[in-house]
This record gives C-alpha cells, structure tokens and sequence, in this order.
C-alpha cells in the first residue's frame, strides 16, 4: 500500500509521516508514506494507493476526493484533532480502512 499526505507546502506533514512509519513497523505493515504539497496531487495520485489531505487544505478535499475516485484510489481528510495531536497510528488505520475499501 502507498500512502501520500497532502499539504500546503508537503513539509508540516513530515513529522505525521514519521509517527505513521513508526506505527505501521509496530503493526507490522508494510507500505510507503510520503507527504507532498498539493500542487503535487495529480502527479502523485497516480503512482499512490490512498491520498490523506491535511486539515489546512481541506477546501481541496471534494475536488481531490473526486478525482481520486475517477482513478479508482481512495482519499480522505485527516481530522483536525488527529493531525495536531499527531496520532499516527490512528490516521494510519484511515488510511488502512480507505484502502481496504478500494477491494
């Protein structure tokens, strides 16, 4: 599974990709986590699985997640609550949820 966080400019999302990482070894899963910035979106899209939008630019969101679907991928928006306390194991269960969804 790949993982992509989009962002404003894909560095605040650095520290969330690494508490992701972390949780993912501990779960034993494995998959690649990347954040970008959301001028990357279309190109990134199309080489990942699942797309999580940061809280910052969720006014992109319905466009992202529209054109997420017409690619047969998942995205969804990270809770405020989840990305500022930077719960990585609980966005890493989103993003292991949307994939699952895709099947």
């Amino acid at each position: 599974m790949k993982i992509f966080l989009c962002c404003s400019a894909g560095m605040s999302t650095s520290m969330l990709v690494n508490k992701m990482q972390q949780a993912a070894k501990q779960m034993g899963i494995e998959c690649e986590i990347n954040a970008y910035s959301i001028s990357e979106f279309e190109d990134r899209l199309k080489e990942n699985d699942v797309c999580l939008v940061a809280p910052q630019v969720k006014f992109q969101f319905e466009n992202f997640k529209h054109r997420a679907e017409e690619q047969g991928k998942a995205c969804g928006l990270i809770e405020m609550i989840d990305y500022g306390m930077m719960k990585g194991d609980e966005i890493l269960n989103q993003a292991i949820a949307l994939y699952s969804s895709l099947k």
